[in-house]
């Protein structure tokens, strides 16, 4: 949710009330998750450990392609698959920076906090 005010994503689940966040985060609606890339796998596909405990084959979309590159390591959003709830694609790749701003607020799940 962007506050019109400032400009700035709100995150009302912290703490019950709106707080100010300068990053995307997942929208647990519409089923997206954190998760951490552990190996490329070629062809657009990766392996990504996910919060909740899961390693899924994820796949890169076209739109993503050309324009982000993604290494080990680096922090995603994903969106598990309905029919095949092993298999995801990639919504967003977070920057350095942001996984660290992340990691220091505590708004990522113990799981995959690789940022300490």
């Amino acid at each position: 949710m962007v506050d019109k005010a400032n400009g700035k994503f709100t995150n009302s689940s912290v703490e019950g009330e709106d707080q100010a966040v300068r990053v995307i985060l997942p929208n647990k609606r519409k089923g997206e998750m954190y998760g951490v890339v552990e190996k490329l796998s070629g062809a657009s596909h990766l392996t990504v450990m996910c919060e909740d405990g899961f390693t899924r084959i994820s796949r890169i979309p076209g739109k993503m392609k050309k324009r982000m590159w993604i290494k080990e390591r680096d922090l995603v959003i994903i969106k598990p698959w309905q029919f095949q709830s092993e298999k995801a694609d990639v919504v967003y790749r977070y920057t350095q920076t942001q996984a660290g701003y992340l990691s220091r607020n505590r708004l990522l799940p113990d799981v995959i906090d690789i940022f300490k």
